[in-house]
């Protein structure tokens, strides 16, 4: 019961908070934010803001810096918004799992691509063998 009053906690502060930076927000570096996913502490005393520069000039740290700043102002507006009698303290995290993704592809990929020119080279090796093979058959 608890645990699914908490999951709806997060997603609302979640919606709530990517609504209020878009509009609310009006600090230089925060720019474009998507907010990837809240991670509410047990007790509900900290809230874990997991979010993503999009088509940002400033460096992801700098947007963290931002968003940091106008943490006092976002909280009084979970507050209110949410109705809870004690807003989550929040702690904005650069979520990095997109680029780690993008790396692990292309870790991948260079491995196929590595496996299939192996296999080709191997398989070309084969062929010339076998047809050695069938030329010394012959009378």
């Amino acid at each position: 019961m608890a645990e699914a009053r908490t999951r709806r906690i997060e997603s609302e502060i979640q919606r709530v908070l990517s609504e209020l930076i878009s509009r609310g927000v009006k600090d230089p570096r925060v720019g474009n934010v998507t907010i990837t996913a809240v991670s509410l502490a047990a007790d509900m005393g900290v809230a874990k803001v997991f979010f993503t520069p999009f088509a940002s000039r400033n460096p992801a740290e700098e947007v963290q810096i931002g968003l940091t700043s106008a943490g006092g102002y976002l909280r009084g507006e979970i507050g209110r918004r949410l109705r809870l009698r004690h807003a989550p303290r929040l702690e904005f995290v650069i979520d990095d799992t997109v680029d780690k993704a993008a790396h692990l592809t292309g870790l991948i990929n260079r491995a196929v691509a590595s496996d299939r020119a192996s296999g080709t080279a191997e398989e070309g090796a084969a062929g010339r063998s076998d047809a050695r093979e069938s030329d010394a058959d012959k009378p």
